[in-house]
């Protein structure tokens, strides 16, 4: 058996992120995504694109590994900059979502909804 048949090349996470609470792509939110081995390492941040997509090589496989990883959004501040008046503090200010790769194989789409006091997240794609 050849190295790609034992270590097949990683699938990837990718972000989406939509503002259900006024109906459009969550663009210029903060995004930080850390794998949780020996420690907290981040292996990919940005702002999300016009799109709400998060675009890093992280979601090509860049960086990633069988393991347990923690995605942050940053909905307060989100809303804040788009001169949203909402509470300080926010119900929401960062939402910390904590999710495992057992089959680095696959891809991870993780499709992010959300408003000022509640969200969804969840594998998609899958």
């Amino acid at each position: 058996m050849d190295a790609n048949h034992r270590n097949p090349p990683a699938g990837g996470i990718s972000i989406h992120a939509v503002d259900i609470a006024r109906g459009v792509p969550a663009a210029g939110l903060c995004v930080r995504l850390f794998r949780l081995a020996d420690g907290r390492t981040e292996i990919a941040s940005g702002r999300c694109s016009d799109g709400g997509l998060l675009q890093h090589p992280v979601a090509e496989g860049a960086n990633v590994l069988r393991g347990l990883y923690e995605v942050e959004f940053d909905i307060a501040q989100y809303y804040r900059d788009a001169g949203i008046d909402i509470p300080d503090p926010a119900f929401l200010e960062v939402v910390v979502y904590r999710f495992g790769i057992d089959r680095v194989g696959e891809h991870f789409h993780l499709p992010m909804k959300f408003t000022p006091w509640g969200f969804s997240l969840f594998r998609g794609g899958a």
